[in-house]
């Protein structure tokens, strides 16, 4: 199964006026399992893009079908919304409950489960995101760290068994040990699960790392939709709409410029060391 986007065109309106399409016509599929890395300068239309995956916004024209659900249908979206999960930015500041257990709960509860299933739900996705629920579950929200405050708000989705996650920038305002944590997180939920994750994010070294797809949006369109290895060797092209590249791969262009013959493909830290020994190998 797998999302498809089938010439998805939207705009914003303002005061009855419709303004210039934010998404302009994309087509393509997400498949199921993958980690798809979405990235764009601000205005692109990214998380325009994103709020269209659960219905949250409904398409001017053309479709999305979750598993076959269209989006726009609206005994359909209902199903949709239980198989696809939405973290926004800073989602810890959508915690409300008295505790940590309760906020979690939210989202089973409004699902009409049984309170056994709820608990037994709660408990694991604490316990996928670090946080154990002996320790946490009777503390209140607002006295947890950063980290554990958005881990406990990836928790509250990830309750509800999506199949699919959004993310909008789920490491911002994080320091390096929490985005890490994050991560790390979501390549073992792809990986143990079979979730299919879907990212925004301005980390281009994060993006070549963890996806396993890339769409590149510039101004509501399709600029690139391919590995990370073909996107981010497209180095020029990207800078030209001002967007960055990979530490490593501003790293072999200027290896390129002073001769190196180095392959454009390599946009993360152990291609390069694998590149670096396969040549050692053949010396």
């Amino acid at each position: 199964m797998s999302i498809v986007i089938n010439h998805l065109t939207f705009a914003y309106t303002q005061g009855g006026k419709r303004l210039e399409p934010t998404l302009k016509d994309l087509s393509f599929t997400i498949e199921e399992g993958s980690f798809l890395g979405i990235i764009g300068h601000t205005g692109s239309g990214k998380s325009t893009f994103a709020k269209h995956l659960n219905g949250l916004l409904s398409s001017e024209k053309g479709t999305v079908l979750v598993d076959g659900h269209d989006v726009a249908i609206k005994y359909e979206r209902k199903i949709v919304r239980t198989l696809v999960g939405m973290v926004f930015q800073y989602p810890e500041y959508q915690l409300f409950a008295e505790t940590v257990f309760d906020d979690v709960a939210f989202g089973p509860r409004n699902m009409k489960l049984e309170e056994n299933e709820i608990k037994s739900r709660v408990t694991d996705a604490m316990r996928l995101v670090g946080l154990d629920p002996d320790r946490f579950s009777s503390r209140s929200p607002f006295d947890l760290s950063g980290g554990e405050r958005r881990r406990a708000a990836i928790a509250g989705v990830l309750a509800m068994h999506p199949k699919y996650l959004v993310l909008d920038e789920p490491m911002a305002g994080l320091d390096p040990l929490g985005r890490s944590e994050i991560l790390s997180l979501l390549e073992k939920l792809r990986t143990e699960s079979g979730c299919t994750i879907i990212m925004i994010s301005h980390s281009m070294d994060d993006i070549a790392k963890h996806a396993t797809k890339v769409l590149v949006l510039e101004q509501g369109t399709v600029f690139l939709y391919d590995t990370p290895q073909a996107v981010f060797s497209h180095a020029e092209a990207l800078q030209k709409i001002g967007l960055s590249v990979p530490s490593i791969t501003h790293i072999c262009i200027e290896m390129n410029r002073r001769g190196v013959d180095i392959p454009r493909t390599i946009c993360t830290e152990s291609a390069f060391m694998d590149w670096i020994r396969e040549g050692k190998q053949h010396a």
